[in-house]
């Protein structure tokens, strides 16, 4: 039986575990321990976990600016996709959001990853063609 709870930090090895093993979702120096624990802190109440039993098999990270939501790493364990745990996630961020005054949210997903662009197409979510993002690294490490 699957049951979702919020996100801690002592999540994070399963987590990298997951994300590792996911087709699409790239692994980071922001996916680090201390970072990660960082934005948990900073987004308190909006990221979650799904279990069965103790094995974490899918996750949502969010956080806002105070204006829009930004969802990342929506992941779901391949044996488990297509039993709407994935929807069920990302409806808890979209709710947790809309309880403290944001309506929007967004979410990046690299144009080649066929799996994320069609499940988010499904769903409702609009792809935008009116805006560029670009990024700026301060760090010299390209995987920042």
């Amino acid at each position: 039986m699957m049951i979702m709870r919020e996100m801690t930090i002592n999540d994070h090895e399963s987590l990298l575990e997951l994300f590792s093993n996911t087709p699409g979702v790239t692994v980071r120096e922001a996916d680090s321990r201390e970072a990660t624990k960082s934005y948990l802190l900073r987004n308190p109440g909006l990221n979650y976990v799904a279990l069965d039993g103790e094995r974490i098999i899918g996750c949502v990270m969010c956080g806002h600016d105070g204006r829009r939501g930004y969802l990342q790493h929506l992941v779901v364990n391949e044996q488990y996709r297509k039993s709407g745990i994935g929807h069920s996630l990302f409806k808890k961020c979209i709710n947790s959001l809309e309880k403290i005054g944001i309506a929007k949210t967004h979410i990046f997903v690299f144009k080649n990853n066929d799996l994320a662009n069609t499940f988010w197409s499904n769903r409702g979510w609009k792809l935008r063609e009116d805006l560029n993002m670009y990024s700026y690294n301060a760090s010299s490490n390209s995987n920042a």
